[in-house]
């Protein structure tokens, strides 16, 4: 492996996916995410009706993102623009919102960016100096593999810091969108619903652990000290479950997905 997205590919993990319902919610804090999808026209692409669907098409993005090579990308790319496509706002739609909007796609890549190196800080020993500033450099692909230009990506990680903290200024969730995301923190979208009672507690405390103050606020989600202990001792266990495991397995699904994106170029299937 090259140092080339290395951060982004150890936290590509099985293990990982526990914190996919925090990033989502991160995302969609921000009110043009959070209609643009909650309002999306783009029946196929809705979690709720079509859970695998939607759930192969965003881990197979990441993992073309961090892990594919242009070509690879690119194919990715026009097969999400067409989606993209008939995601935008409507005269009746509460806030403005276009899917080809490039300031939010930065918000975007910046949550997923955001999300991989909490990951990668909690299920790996502390990187060498500079490691995650090199890779910080990098993970721009989590936006500009779509229409996010490379150089609005910000330079630094002091300048991400900056960009950071300003637009959590933008960010609010209301009760509409709250009500969407409260189901994917209890993993709603999962089936048979009878599963609910017995996975929605376990996600919701997940969940709420790694999603930073300000979101558990705005999604009205309760944390104390208390819970805190208990999501640093699950960290731990996570952690070591997952330096034991064979790197071909940790990676998994996205290995695999990766696999499949290629296999549907090869085929002249629907990537999207």
């Amino acid at each position: 492996m090259t140092a080339d997205n290395e951060l982004l590919r150890k936290s590509m993990t099985g293990v990982g996916l526990l914190a996919g319902g925090a990033n989502v919610i991160m995302q969609l804090a921000h009110p043009s995410v959070g209609y643009g999808v909650v309002e999306s026209r783009v029946e196929s692409g809705q979690i709720n009706r079509h859970p695998m669907k939607r759930t192969r098409t965003t881990l197979s993005y990441l993992a073309v993102a961090g892990m594919a090579d242009d070509d690879v990308k690119t194919a990715y790319r026009r097969a999400t623009d067409r989606s993209h496509a008939a995601v935008r706002s409507t005269a009746d739609s509460p806030v403005k919102y276009n899917a080809f909007d490039p300031k939010l796609q930065l918000w975007v890549a910046a949550c997923l960016y955001r999300g991989f190196e909490d990951v990668y800080l909690a299920l790996y020993d502390a990187p060498e100096p500079g490691f995650i500033d090199e890779m910080y450099s990098r993970s721009h692909v989590l936006g500009s593999t779509l229409q996010m230009p490379e150089d609005m990506w910000p330079a630094d990680r002091a300048a991400f810091d900056k960009y950071w903290d300003a637009a959590l200024d933008d960010v609010h969730i209301d009760p509409t969108v709250r009500r969407y995301l409260y189901g994917i923190a209890s993993a709603t979208f999962v089936k048979p619903a009878v599963l609910h009672p017995l996975i929605g507690p376990f996600m919701r405390f997940v969940t709420t652990g790694f999603l930073p103050q300000r979101f558990r606020d705005e999604m009205e989600l309760p944390w104390d000290p208390v819970k805190e202990r208990r999501f640093a001792l699950l960290l731990r266990v996570l952690a070591l479950g997952n330096r034991m495991t064979p790197v071909a397995v940790r990676q998994f699904p996205f290995n695999a997905l990766l696999w499949d994106v290629r296999r549907r170029m090869r085929s002249g299937r629907k990537l999207v």
